[in-house]
């Protein structure tokens, strides 16, 4: 039969988000319906609202989010009615090449729920990265529930369904920060911000924050750089050398996602260091690199799926991390809003107003 719920919808390229009654299905074989808690404002749901992802309108926006399981279909095992979950948007399938490998971060063959929520009319709706999370309730497969402690505030748990995971992920995952080592940090927004606490987290010896923007600089001294470079009046790699002996980082994370931003990153690590790739680029982008200096600098260059995260494993110690008060989740939240509220916060994102807004149901 299927509940009739609020859910924001994105009706067609840069338009305003609306508020619409959709249906959610009973959960199919596989699938599990969820009560959505609170589901953080991010930069890819304004992107597939301008059309930046793709051109599959209408769409069911919100992806960073956490709930109650609700119910579940046939099959599932992974989760119950009750439990309290993080979304995720890369539910792995344990067999491609990458699952049998043991690298399962890797998969290739990530789903998502079979059935597809509707508008009134029966309009088919594109969830946003396959949850769809402005909405009371969703439908997802049940390989995108990770069960985490209840403890956790739903507004800041969410936050590692998407952005924070994939900055804490860049810098201990992809990157591999250890004990001692230098960081760069070019783009300081919410996965920016994220890449330095992890940094942190992992005992970074220096972590040195990039950005135009001193508020974003403010935010990343508190959550744990050492260092500060005011992008606009400086030169990045000279600052970065500065700090770092004349060496360079042994590890610069790239957040932002453009050429300029990535050559930065890519000159400001020390011999034989390592680039990380987060933010992510437009189709249109190019990069060029004199080949011997790709070939000369050695090291390593690497771009960061979700921050490499496996989600039964990393979120659950993220959040208990968090509980522990080693890991400041709350930091993120600027502002919590209504469902009612996307559009505003929409436009406080792009001026760069708030690290998270986050929507609270």
């Amino acid at each position: 039969m299927g509940q009739r719920v609020r859910g924001v919808i994105a009706p067609g390229r840069g338009e305003p988000v609306r508020i619409e009654t959709i249906t959610v299905p009973d959960p199919g074989p596989g699938e599990a319906v969820v009560a959505v808690q609170a589901c953080g404002v991010c930069h890819t749901d304004l992107h597939y609202r301008e059309g930046g992802i793709n051109d599959e309108f209408p769409f069911l926006l919100g992806h960073e989010a956490a709930g109650v399981v609700e119910s579940v279909g046939d099959g599932v095992t992974e989760v119950a009615p009750g439990d309290f979950v993080v979304l995720n948007w890369r539910a792995v399938c344990g067999q491609c090449r990458a699952c049998v490998r043991g690298r399962p971060w890797y998969c290739f063959d990530t789903h998502n729920a079979a059935q597809k929520m509707t508008l009134d009319d029966g309009t088919e709706l594109s969830p946003a990265l396959g949850i769809g999370a402005f909405a009371d309730k969703t439908l997802v497969a049940a390989g995108q529930c990770t069960k985490v402690d209840p403890a956790a505030r739903p507004a800041v748990a969410g936050l590692l369904g998407c952005g924070v995971m994939a900055g804490l992920g860049a810098a201990i995952n992809t990157g591999g920060v250890g004990r001692g080592d230098s960081v760069a940090v070019i783009g300081c927004g919410g996965v920016g911000s994220a890449a330095v606490l992890g940094a942190r987290l992992a005992g970074a010896a220096r972590i040195i924050a990039v950005d135009l923007d001193e508020r974003k600089l403010t935010t990343a001294r508190k959550l744990g750089a050492t260092h500060t470079v005011h992008a606009r009046d400086t030169d990045v790699v000279e600052a970065v050398r500065e700090l770092t002996g004349g060496f360079g980082a042994d590890v610069a994370i790239d957040a932002v996602g453009r050429p300029e931003t990535y050559e930065q990153a890519f000159y400001a690590r020390d011999l034989a260091g390592t680039v990380v790739l987060v933010g992510v680029p437009t189709p249109e982008m190019r990069l060029e690199l004199p080949l011997l200096d790709v070939f000369g600098r050695g090291g390593s260059l690497k771009s960061s799926w979700y921050g490499d995260c496996l989600p039964s494993r990393d979120f659950p110690m993220l959040i208990d991390l968090h509980l522990q008060g080693r890991l400041d989740l709350d930091a993120f939240v600027s502002e919590t809003i209504a469902l009612d509220g996307v559009e505003a916060a929409f436009e406080k994102m792009h001026h760069g107003d708030v690290l998270r807004s986050v929507v609270v149901l």
